[in-house]
């Protein structure tokens, strides 16, 4: 995955404006048959001009992206108490519910179209992860924990919940939400044994 360069997210006229394009692409989103939105279109629907919308997002693939980011995180947000267990507990189990829900099903695919679009699609998915980056690696340092990285909370929860949530066999809320995170406890804890260090750092995302 390429180092992400990192998204801002100011506010007043600007975080408006980041709010009426996420809600009209996510309207689209519902309502196209193959998961695909044109900036025309979200320029129309959302009052933004087509020209702000290239602006700040550049294609259609990465605005679907940034929209289902920040769909995820204010549906899913990653609590930061120092239980890493318990954090990741209930994130996980909240994503698996929300990924049995065919508006969220239809989402996660459309993502998984838009990062398919090449180089440009990949730089998208890399720019546009980063706030969900960020977000991980605040719940791993509010638990001191370096055994493990965003990386691997990635590859070992998200990559699990939406590959199954995509072949139409969504992980069960309870009983898969525990068995994923107690999976990264467990890798967690024996990294700790060993005195290894994380490998979810930034240097790894190149």
């Amino acid at each position: 995955m390429a180092q992400a360069t990192g998204v801002t997210r100011p506010g007043g006229r600007t975080a408006r404006t980041r709010e009426a394009v996420h809600a009209a692409t996510r309207e689209l989103l519902a309502e196209s048959e193959d998961g695909t939105v044109e900036i025309a279109e979200v320029a129309a629907r959302s009052g933004v001009h087509v020209a702000t919308i290239y602006r700040r997002w550049r294609t259609a693939e990465g605005l679907v992206i940034d929209t289902i980011v920040d769909e995820l995180a204010t549906r899913s947000p990653l609590p930061a108490t120092g239980d890493l267990r318990a954090d990741l507990l209930v994130w996980a189990t909240k994503l698996l519910a929300d990924l049995r829900k065919p508006v969220q099903l239809t989402l996660a695919r459309a993502m998984v179209r838009a990062g398919e679009a090449g180089e440009q699609g990949s730089d998208d998915v890399a720019r546009f992860s980063e706030p969900r980056i960020r977000e991980i690696e605040a719940t791993l340092k509010a638990s001191a924990t370096t055994a493990i990285g965003w990386q691997d909370v990635f590859e070992m929860v998200l990559a699990p919940a939406y590959l199954y949530a995509l072949i139409s066999s969504p992980l069960d809320p309870e009983a898969d939400a525990v068995r994923l995170v107690d999976n990264l406890i467990a890798v967690h804890d024996q990294r700790a044994g060993q005195g290894v260090g994380t490998r979810g750092s930034k240097a790894a995302a190149r």
